[in-house]
């Protein structure tokens, strides 16, 4: 018996990838791609690529029809949501926005190389941002050690894909390709749930994350290069990530320099390590919108729903 989905938010980037992703999981069925603007017209009119797959989008709400509902709204919708639609008992909920990140309401945060019990457990998950994602891999051995020392520096580079569907002025291709630009320098919104994660592991973790996020001119990934600086050795701190992520089918460490190409297109969060002097640089490259948003979804779903973790997401990085 399979699984039926429903999607709520159906017209945007996250749930195109989730849309590819669940039409196909082996265990799941969709039962509904909700979005007002789009009702009555075909999904592969709004998600190009996904032209063979036999769906509409609906104004309809048909909440008893699924066992677990995606939220891919804006920010700050899905509480809205929620509050005015009833889900019926039993019904599980995996929200892509940052409404619930904080754990109330009975959310459980939806990092599965943290919390991997809890999601299993959980009725309602908060799916983590993309930022927030590449940094707390690239970050959270260090914390499981109590190791992360009270100065971190962090660069990342994201795709205009991290920016949602709806153009604007920083995402035109005319100003961004060929372009690099910095954005909310020091004052990321993801940086409140990566302290809490840090804090988990580490408590009290009180450091300094400064966080310098720039606008790439590609459409989908992100890459983060974090420093700090560290007496551990080079070997020490290599066998350190590789026992912490030793049962992460998804996080990968390598023993060279990665690039983001070998993450784009699939739920894998790529890392490598250089010791120069004192100093630690840890890379992390995902897709941001896979392990970095539905693709994570999907492995939140599996883990709810006692599958195989890696169910429907064992896709290849592309060679070009």
């Amino acid at each position: 018996m399979k699984i039926k989905a429903g999607i709520v938010g159906g017209a945007g980037y996250t749930a195109g990838e989730l849309l590819r992703l669940l039409s196909i999981h082996p265990s799941v069925e969709i039962a509904f791609v909700h979005s007002t603007s789009n009702a009555g017209n075909r999904v592969g009119e709004v998600h190009s690529g996904l032209e063979d797959l036999d769906l509409e989008f609906t104004d309809q709400l048909a909440m008893d029809s699924i066992d677990v509902l995606f939220i891919c709204s804006a920010h700050g919708q899905s509480s809205k949501f929620l509050a005015e639609n009833r889900l019926p008992d039993g019904v599980k909920i995996i929200d892509l926005a940052q409404d619930f990140r904080d754990e109330h309401d009975g959310f459980v945060y939806g990092l599965p190389e943290l919390q991997r019990s809890a999601i299993a457990g959980a009725a309602k998950v908060a799916n983590p941002g993309c930022f927030a994602t590449a940094i707390q891999l690239a970050l959270l051995p260090l914390a499981a050690a109590g190791k992360l020392p009270e100065s971190v520096n962090i660069t990342g580079v994201t795709g205009s894909t991290g920016a949602g569907v709806k153009p604007g002025a920083t995402t035109h291709f005319s100003w961004r390709n060929d372009n690099l630009s910095v954005y909310k320098a020091f004052e990321h919104q993801h940086l409140a749930e990566i302290r809490r994660s840090l804090e988990k592991l580490q408590p009290g973790f009180s450091g300094e994350l400064d966080f310098v996020p720039v606008r790439g001119d590609f459409a989908r990934g992100i890459f983060v290069m974090a420093w700090l600086r560290t007496d551990l050795t080079a070997d020490e701190i290599q066998a350190l990530y590789e026992k912490f992520y030793a049962d992460a089918p998804f996080v990968s460490v390598s023993r060279k320099p990665i690039d983001l190409k070998q993450a784009v297109n699939t739920n894998r969060a790529r890392i490598a390590l250089e010791k120069h002097g004192d100093k630690l640089l840890v890379t992390c490259a995902i897709d941001n919108l896979l392990k970095g948003a539905s693709g994570q979804a999907v492995e939140n779903m599996n883990l709810m729903f006692g599958l195989d973790e890696r169910a429907g997401l064992m896709l290849k990085p592309s060679a070009f």
